[in-house]
């Protein structure tokens, strides 16, 4: 493991304990995780006739994406099956998000039962208050994807692919993608809302995934490829023993060069994809798809159509004992976020310190803010820290509240901020690496609790989660 002022641990196999090595000096933008801010790398896409108003805005996470005229991100709110109820949009149905202000619980998956007074009830806000309908003029009209649905109120709603779409009261300016996320929702998770974007401009055999550090390309089995410092500019030097372990990728005899991607010939005489110029391979010892375990071996490395750019200097990487990297402090302790997914009608947005603080206070501190901030400590810093990345800020926020707050107000803390979410760590973490808060709330986490901050897991694959 290496990275510019960034730890590493290593651990001990007859004790399990970790030691902090010394930093080695390769840069930053040479990691296997993100890319420097003078990196020019983005997602190119299949582009197609847009309704007037409508464009495609580049994101520092979610690559390009769909936005209103005023560069707010577009949304959509696929159904979800609940345990007791259901939440979302159905394809090519109506919108199921109102104007109604609910005040009392429907149950559904959240930690409150149907029909209670919700304790934040008097700050209640309707479903179109927190996603705008993204209407249409008068005079709109329907082209490809793009189609309208019919309001109650009789107004036109753009619909993109059979789905209502909205925005967000969070996102502030172009690129910002506070609402949702690509990254796939699985398990136990309550809805999430997902940005709507164009297809990237890839062939015919391959993917692109959301991750916690960019678009990773995979194949139609959503097996990693890869690529290999050793070979030149569309020349594969991957030969004898070297295919051992690497499979190259077969391009059709039918395909031509578009875009970032190239033909070349293999020296077996096989037809090999190249993408921006660097030869792809499968890793024949992959034992799981979405892996980045071929990059573990010196010289290869996954391939992304974009990185994340790097965070603040004063985060690091530490190896976590589940197997894996995670994002830690400058000490060493793990990174968490709150994730708190819309589990019923009335939970909306509840990730955000612009929104109810009940959920979270609930989980970290049985109510308790005291007892919430020793749990799980925000990460303080300067007030004029700054960071090259747009993922990363720094927020002002009362620890009484958990609530954003000014810098006037007594009491409050700068706090580092990812994608506009304060970040912690957790108080029983005392080694570098630990992740004991790891999935700690309910249902693991995945409902409402803190994950932690997952660059690489060897096992679950939890860099795919938001």
């Amino acid at each position: 493991m290496y990275l510019n002022k960034f730890l590493t641990v290593t651990f001990v196999a007859a004790s399990a304990s970790m030691v902090t090595a010394s930093a080695a000096a390769d840069t930053l933008s040479e990691s296997m995780y993100w890319q420097s801010a003078a990196g020019d790398a983005t997602e190119a896409y299949f582009k197609e006739e847009l309704p007037t108003g409508i464009q495609v805005v580049a994101t520092a996470l979610d690559g390009p994406v769909y936005a209103d005229a005023n560069g707010r991100t577009l949304y959509t709110w696929p159904l979800r099956a609940l345990r007791n109820g259901s939440t979302g949009d159905r394809e090519d149905g109506p919108s199921n998000c109102t104007d109604e202000v609910l005040r009392t619980e429907v149950g559904f998956m959240s930690p409150y039962p149907a029909g209670l007074l919700l304790p934040y009830a008097e700050q209640g806000v309707s479903c179109t208050q927190v996603w705008p309908p993204v209407l249409a003029s008068d005079d709109a009209v329907e082209v490809g994807k793009w189609s309208l649905a019919e309001r109650d109120d009789g107004s036109k709603q753009w619909a993109y692919d059979g789905f209502a779409l909205y925005t967000s009261h969070l996102d502030e300016k172009a690129g910002d993608v506070l609402g949702g996320t690509k990254i796939r929702s699985g398990g136990d998770g309550g809805v999430v809302r997902v940005p709507a974007g164009p297809l990237p401009d890839i062939p015919p055999g391959f993917q692109v995934l959301s991750s916690s550090t960019g678009r990773l390309l995979v194949n139609d089995d959503e097996y990693s490829v890869y690529s290999w410092d050793e070979d030149e500019p569309n020349v594969s030097n991957c030969v004898g023993e070297c295919l051992n372990s690497w499979t190259p990728v077969r391009a059709p005899q039918v395909a031509t060069d578009s875009g970032d991607w190239t033909i070349i010939k293999h020296p077996s005489g096989i037809n090999q994809w190249a993408y921006r110029s660097k030869p792809l391979y499968t890793h024949n010892f992959d034992t799981r798809s979405r892996s980045f375990d071929g990059s573990d071996v010196p010289a290869w490395n996954n391939v992304y159509t974009q990185r994340t750019v790097t965070p603040p200097d004063e985060f690091t990487v530490q190896d976590g004992a589940f197997g894996g990297q995670v994002l830690a402090d400058s000490r060493g302790r793990t990174i968490y976020l709150y994730n708190c997914r819309d589990d019923s009608a009335a939970q909306l947005a509840c990730d955000h310190p612009d929104a109810a603080q009940e959920y979270r206070l609930a989980i970290c501190g049985n109510g308790d803010p005291k007892v919430c901030r020793e749990t799980f400590p925000y990460v303080v810093t300067d007030a004029d820290a700054s960071s090259e990345s747009s993922l990363w800020s720094v927020m002002v926020i009362d620890p009484n509240t958990g609530r954003r707050a000014t810098t006037d107000e007594e009491g409050v803390l700068h706090v580092w901020a990812y994608n506009q979410r304060p970040v912690y760590t957790y108080a029983a973490d005392i080694e570098p690496g630990e992740t004991k808060g790891d999935g700690f709330g309910e249902y693991l986490g995945r409902r409402n609790g803190y994950r932690a901050f997952v660059l690489r897991d060897v096992f679950q694959n939890s860099q795919f989660r938001r």
